[in-house]
């Protein structure tokens, strides 16, 4: 497969951005050869500039629940385009949008519109904090947050330790207001809270942790932190930017039935546009500004046509059967590479929950970071190599997970598994 335009316009952006990228992950160290350029997607499928098309498990990492240029996301932006890009006012767009998340999840009262993922969490920590008036946080290692200063840590020597700046620019003094805490460690949680509860404003965490593998826990666990929250007068904040409507229309907190005091949100509430939101009981959210002390502000927070592509994916979301039926397509293909994993032998499993699946280089469960073998990315970097070179687009990173949208039609699922079949081969047989 002939990449040379792709290779060549990263040349040209390594000029202008650093690494020629404007995320990290985009750069494609993690794996061989230089990332490809874009040009135009449609349904599951991505086209790159030198024409190749490639069927896509990336998704824009996870929003497009719908798959690419949807017709009802694409008709809304159109449509709200030509009325204007931008108010800085509030718009009746804005109001449906947040009308319809909030009466279609048991566990959210009132929501604040944002830009991204990462100004979401930064906020949600801001309010817990100001409606808490402490200052540390919990967190726990493997689950990933955004850039934000004081969520930008490693774990330290101990089980549950003060962070440590896993990024220059950071300051120690701001990353010791961060707990790092291993999951799946109930023990680790309690110790930490009898002893500096009455610092501690709140737990923060991805209920389904999908940014360093898919490190599924059991509800019982989610319960517990839960229950400890509570005994310790600490709030519990779901990171659902992710699992957010990815896998049911309650996100991972209905899954569980587990309530959390905050949420945040990102990706599928954008439609493919730069959307987040926090949000949660009605008593914490009125400390936000102007209610309340905790300021928080944005030029381009509910943007109109962002509402609007939000609005569209939501409502295609929430049609009867729509979650039922995409994780039976998840599970076509989940399906086909288990069967063929087991049939082979190969040292491997696939993790999946609704419709995200990863690929784990190892029989173990896997429940916690540390328990992920370094060495495995080793064979993700043949296999992906492989994929691109035959048409599959995963995820440029071992520790990144696959989505399957509703655009992948079974036929596509298929052919997509026949391909991976055959790059397992190819990598375990190298």
């Amino acid at each position: 497969m002939i990449r040379s335009k792709s290779t060549a316009l990263y040349e040209e952006a390594k000029k202008y951005f650093p690494g020629g990228v404007n995320s990290p992950v985009r750069a494609f160290k993690s794996v061989h050869g230089a990332p490809l350029f874009i040009k135009n997607a449609n349904g599951a499928l991505l086209y790159d500039e030198d024409g190749n098309s490639f069927i896509d498990f990336c998704c824009s990492w996870g929003p497009l629940i719908h798959g690419h240029n949807h017709p009802g996301i694409k008709e809304a932006v159109i449509r709200t385009i030509e009325n204007g890009m931008s108010f800085g006012a509030p718009t009746v767009l804005g109001t449906e949008l947040g009308r319809t998340m909030i009466e279609h999840h048991r566990y959210l009262d009132k929501v604040r519109f944002v830009s991204s993922g990462t100004e979401a969490v930064m906020s949600a920590i801001r309010l817990a904090r100001g409606y808490t008036g402490k200052n540390k946080v919990i967190k726990f290692d493997g689950c990933y947050h955004g850039h934000v200063d004081s969520l930008m840590v490693k774990a330290g020597s101990g089980l549950a330790t003060f962070g440590t700046s896993s990024s220059a620019g950071v300051p120690e003094s701001l990353a010791n207001e961060t707990i790092v805490v291993n999951l799946n460690d109930l023990q680790a949680i309690e110790d930490t809270l009898i002893e500096h509860a009455k610092d501690i404003a709140c737990i923060i965490m991805e209920p389904v942790p999908a940014n360093n593998g898919l490190l599924l826990q059991d509800q019982n666990f989610l319960v517990w932190i839960r229950k400890l929250c509570d005994d310790h007068n600490v709030l519990l904040i779901f990171d659902e930017v992710i699992s957010g409507y990815r896998v049911g229309a309650e996100g991972a907190s209905g899954y569980y039935s587990v309530e959390p005091d905050l949420l945040t949100f990102g990706k599928i509430i954008g439609g493919g546009l730069p959307v987040g939101a926090f949000g949660g009981r009605a008593d914490i959210m009125s400390h936000v500004s102007p209610d309340g002390p905790v300021y928080q502000a944005g030029t381009l927070s509910a943007n109109p046509v962002a509402m609007s592509a939000g609005l569209a994916s939501l409502k295609a979301c929430l049609a009867h059967g729509f979650y039922e039926g995409l994780e039976q397509k998840t599970g076509v293909l989940v399906g086909r590479l288990r069967d063929h994993i087991d049939a082979k032998g190969y040292d491997m499993s696939v993790v999946t929950i609704g419709s995200i699946f990863w690929l784990a280089f190892t029989k173990d469960r896997i429940s916690s970071s540390d328990q992920i073998d370094p060495k495995s990315m080793d064979l993700f970097k043949k296999l992906h190599a492989y994929l691109l070179e035959h048409g599959v687009y995963l995820g440029p990173s071992g520790y990144e997970v696959g989505f399957v949208s509703n655009a992948h039609t079974e036929k596509t699922l298929e052919k997509a598994a026949t391909i991976i079949c055959a790059g397992l081969d190819h990598t375990f047989n190298l």
